[in-house]
């Protein structure tokens, strides 16, 4: 079994600074990708059924996608330009949900948000020749704006 521990977890517990083999830290880049990878599994299976991890931010940003999902799928839809929500890859509704999750409902900064979005994108789904990457830009761009106006 695999143990996670948070790189920055602020609490200086010292069961957290064991070295065992079985010890995995994950930076805060990685629980984001680890909860992108979550919700596609999620997506593409229809299961729903959440199994935590030691990582607060993980379990908070899994649960937070799943009881806002209709909400988060309103606002995509409003913002995809001669697309569908359904049109999309899991892969990239996954991306897309959790960047909107954290735009609308938590306090990160939207340059981080987009920033780890593409990187994440870049890394599964843009095939090396940055469309999408720029999909997913001009869609968290369209979004950011749908959200100031709502205030």
């Amino acid at each position: 079994m695999i143990r996670f521990i948070c790189i920055d977890d602020r609490s200086n517990n010292m069961e957290n600074n064991n070295t065992q083999n079985d010890v995995v830290k994950l930076s805060r880049k990685s629980q984001r990708e680890e909860v992108v990878k979550a919700l596609y599994q999620m997506d593409l299976t229809t299961d729903f059924n959440v199994e935590l991890t030691e990582y607060e931010y993980i379990n908070e940003a899994i649960t937070g996608v799943i009881t806002n999902v209709e909400k988060i799928d309103e606002i995509i839809s409003a913002n995809l330009e001669k697309w569908s929500l359904k049109r999309l890859t899991f892969m990239d509704r996954a991306i897309i949900r959790f960047a909107v999750y954290e735009m609308d409902f938590t306090d990160t900064p939207f340059e981080i948000v987009v920033n780890e979005a593409l990187n994440i994108t870049r890394k599964y789904t843009d095939e090396g020749n940055g469309k999408m990457v720029s999909f997913t830009n001009k869609v968290l761009d369209n979004i950011d704006k749908y959200l100031k106006k709502l205030g």
